[in-house]
């Protein structure tokens, strides 16, 4: 592979400082005993600290420099002296390592004292430093000229998607997403627990793909000579677990569906399933509206989330409608009761595409995706599907031709699906 001008560069400064009886990659354990956002939030004027973390910027001014490092959670101005880390003659530390052989993006661990500068800003002063890691390759940093005009942002979304490591140190806020998703895993998982379930783990590769209607992705088990499949779903074997006698189950579970990509639909995701015994869609719907408006409060403090330009309440309880009203209301069409013929003939009369291999389930499927769904922003129950939509669901206990099932929709998608089975 051909090398960048900026690559060769680093790596003969990485051969400089190995000449120099530098290790740029020490095996030893660097013990840190503060991070930038426990610098800000307990700051002591004298305190002294040891951080590490990346160089993420400087400005040399001679024997002087005012530089950035970041670490897991934010960044903190340092300030490199030539004479505070150079006490003696030989300033080789801050003439040649600090000034010509570190770069952006390089790993350091630094010992110092706080302190704050004649602006105001809360300030490492730099005793001592030491090369953790030598980066060869130039991060895609960007840059601002004069005029306020900003080049080389790394916002390409293919780029960003392929290289998400390279995100996360350029992007800060794109790390925010890995530790809500966290903190969201550990509230789920403290509800169920709370509540007496059981977290399980089910199989992945499996004999039959069941659970979904859903292409697999298919291998092949040597030692047995038969096909096995990623799963689909992992309803089937929660089921068996309910089966056996537990009365509450639950898993978070990676799936795995050989088929389209977009931005909503990726081949391998993560889902959590629960299944509990006695129950109906009922309690499901209360049980679910008091899980997400815990979520939002563990998370943001409010139940009130900004998304897209708009607030999202995810205080209980929600409404609920049914699918045919909902179709009713903005449409116009009453579907209740009708036949494949009638329900086709709307679909045509709404311009939705259609063809003959469309059962009416999906037909109604496709006319309330096509023309309702989007209407839903704030938290709503789409209750009680046709027959022919969920055959396996139990029939509703009083509307015939129903059944006791629920999509929860939020921002105009699907976030739950439930049903009294």
């Amino acid at each position: 592979m051909q090398l960048s001008e900026q690559e060769l560069i680093r790596r003969e400064k990485l051969n400089q400082l190995r000449e120099l009886g530098i290790d740029p990659y020490p095996a030893e354990q660097y013990m840190v005993d503060a991070t930038s956002a426990s610098i800000k939030q307990e700051f002591s004027e004298g305190k002294k600290v040891v951080i590490a973390g990346r160089l993420m910027s400087r400005r040399i001014q001679g024997k002087a420099s005012f530089a950035e490092l970041q670490d897991s959670e934010g960044r903190i101005q340092v300030y490199f002296n030539r004479d505070e880390i150079c006490p003696g003659d030989d300033k080789t530390l801050y003439n040649d390592v600090y000034k010509k052989l570190l770069d952006i993006g390089d790993f350091i661990g630094i010992e110092g004292e706080l302190f704050i500068t004649q602006v105001g800003e809360k300030t490492v002063l730099v005793k001592n430093f030491k090369v953790l890691s030598k980066t060869l390759r130039p991060l895609p940093l960007p840059k601002q000229d004069a005029d306020g005009n900003t080049y080389d942002e790394f916002n390409d979304p293919e780029q960003r998607y392929r290289m998400r490591y390279v995100d996360l140190v350029v992007n800060p806020k794109v790390k925010e997403v890995f530790v809500k998703r966290t903190k969201i895993m550990n509230v789920i998982r403290d509800f169920y627990n709370d509540m007496g379930f059981l977290e399980v783990e089910t199989p992945i590769l499996q004999p039959i793909p069941g659970g979904a209607a859903a292409r697999p992705f298919i291998t092949h088990h040597n030692t047995l000579n038969m096909p096995l499949y990623l799963r689909i779903a992992n309803e089937l074997y929660l089921k068996r677990l309910i089966v056996g006698g537990f009365d509450g189950v639950y898993e978070f579970s990676k799936d795995f569906r050989n088929e389209g990509m977009d931005r909503t639909h990726n081949p391998e995701f993560t889902v959590m399933e629960m299944y509990a015994a006695y129950k109906d869609y009922n309690w499901m719907m209360d049980t679910t509206e008091t899980l997400l408006e815990k979520v939002a409060m563990e998370l943001h403090g409010t139940t009130k989330v900004e998304l897209d330009d708009k607030t999202i309440d995810f205080k209980a309880p929600y409404k609920r409608i049914g699918i045919l009203d909902a179709i009713k209301e903005h449409t116009g069409f009453d579907l209740y009761k009708k036949s494949e013929d009638e329900v086709r003939a709307a679909a045509k009369t709404l311009n939705i595409a259609v063809d003959d291999t469309m059962g009416i389930g999906k037909l109604i499927d496709e006319i309330f995706g096509e023309t309702c769904e989007d209407h839903y922003i704030q938290p709503t129950f789409i209750i009680d599907y046709p027959v022919e939509m969920s055959p396996l669901t139990k029939k509703h206990r009083s509307q015939e031709g129903l059944t006791e099932r629920f999509e929860l929709i939020v921002n105009g998608k699907e976030l739950a699906n439930a049903y009294s089975e």
